[in-house]
């Protein structure tokens, strides 16, 4: 259909009295775009809006789950099923864990927890440039709310050198990723080089292959490295090029951070179902108020075994289908198009599957059209506390950055 005149649409800031809903249905006013939109990733067509109650759920429901991974026998059993350089302790939690959701349901329902969750400077610098609907909506001018975010998150860096090296100064940081400047989020990679400089410290981007290690530690073409800021997705750093990096993790001679224990404890996906599974959280020692919390917002999620077969395939319509050691949506299917070859083979493979769970709907103009868009809400995440919330906004099976409209959305909390 043709997107409606301005007049017929009501404005995030009208008298502060429509939903979230309302606002995702019938606010149809742009996100703004960066000046430097054409070197930056997909920048969705609109900001999504979520009600302060499904805020505030998913700020709980995190903290409750950080207080779960804390307990040691929650420890012990994601330990004993990793490999084992993750029971390696560096004695700082990692920075920028992600925490899906999605909030189509009464609820909101967490679909996957990411170690190295990436996108949130992007998502900082669309806060910072929101349009004027969204600031009527903050209270509180935007580009102040994402350079709070973005020094929360320097200073999570900061905290974690403090936890692993006292006071000793923090001079260089390598932000490390498979051949970075191809990566998609590249840009980002430069934003927290902007970010860290603006903090004194020098940093660089560079690929795994280029760490040279020596008798005090890595380098890079000679100059020493502190920390590294890690976004590899080989989580446990098992690939043969990444053995100078990994030997120099476990031996103390660098910091890594996120790192391969805290994938382990939070990010491995055979953890949904036990964050699914009540009783299990009880034995484990969990407060009821914590079990009650993250099985509410924790979709009912199950092991995929040959056993389970004939069960699976039969309610395949209602399952989401994810691989315990993959990233990025890579391998997931959604059971009413899986076939039965296709199912077959993941019975045999390590496989999760998890109920369905409706995602957000936002409208948006795009060629002068209204589109549907799908929503991923992620929660940027450091020791259990929100630092940002953002979302990604989509059509098809699973998030992606292609479709027209689609893209990074920041997100504004109305009050209902």
């Amino acid at each position: 259909m043709t997107a409606p005149s301005s007049d017929s649409v009501p404005s995030a800031g009208s008298g502060g009295a429509h939903s979230a809903a309302r606002l995702n249905r019938y606010c149809l006013c742009p996100q703004q775009s960066l000046q430097v939109s054409e070197t930056y990733p997909r920048q969705a067509a609109a900001p999504l809006y979520i009600a302060q109650p499904a805020y505030a759920a998913m700020r709980d429901t995190i903290a409750a789950i950080h207080r779960i991974v804390a307990l040691p026998d929650w420890q012990a059993q994601a330990l004993a099923e990793a490999p084992a350089g993750a029971a390696f302790d560096p004695g700082h939690p990692g920075v920028l864990y992600g925490y899906d959701f999605h909030l189509g349901n009464e609820r909101p329902q967490l679909i996957e927890i990411n170690s190295n969750a990436g996108g949130a400077l992007i998502s900082s610098a669309l806060l910072a440039a929101q349009n004027s609907c969204c600031r009527e909506l903050h209270g509180a001018a935007p580009a102040l709310e994402a350079s709070a975010a973005e020094q929360a998150i320097l200073d999570s860096f900061l905290r974690e050198w403090r936890l692993a090296r006292n006071e000793a100064p923090l001079c260089r940081i390598a932000i490390v990723d498979e051949n970075p400047s191809q990566q998609y989020l590249f840009p980002e990679f430069l934003r927290f080089v902007e970010l860290f400089g603006r903090a004194g410290i020098e940093a660089m981007i560079c690929d795994p292959r280029e760490l040279q290690a020596g008798d005090s530690g890595l380098s890079v073409n000679g100059a020493p490295i502190d920390l590294i800021y890690n976004r590899l997705t080989d989580f446990y750093l098992e690939a043969p090029h990444l053995a100078a990096l990994r030997t120099a993790y476990l031996t103390g001679q660098v910091l890594l951070t996120p790192h391969p224990r805290g994938h382990a404890l939070y990010a491995d996906k055979r953890h949904l179902a036990r964050l699914s599974d009540a009783a299990l959280l009880q034995s484990l020692g969990a407060q009821p108020q914590d079990i009650a919390q993250i099985t509410a917002h924790v979709p009912p999620t199950r092991r995929v075994t040959p056993e389970m077969a004939d069960e699976l395939w039969r309610n395949r319509r209602h399952l989401f289908f994810k691989p315990v050691a993959a990233y990025g949506s890579h391998g997931a299917y959604e059971g009413a198009k899986l076939t039965r070859t296709v199912f077959e083979k993941l019975l045999h493979e390590d496989y999760v599957a998890q109920e369905m769970v409706a995602p957000s709907l936002r409208h948006a103009v795009v060629d002068n059209e209204v589109v549907e868009l799908k929503a991923d809400v992620r929660c940027y995440v450091y020791n259990g506390a929100i630092q940002l919330i953002a979302a990604r906004l989509y059509r098809g099976q699973t998030t992606n950055f292609r479709t027209p409209g689609g893209g990074f959305a920041t997100v504004c909390v109305t009050a209902g």
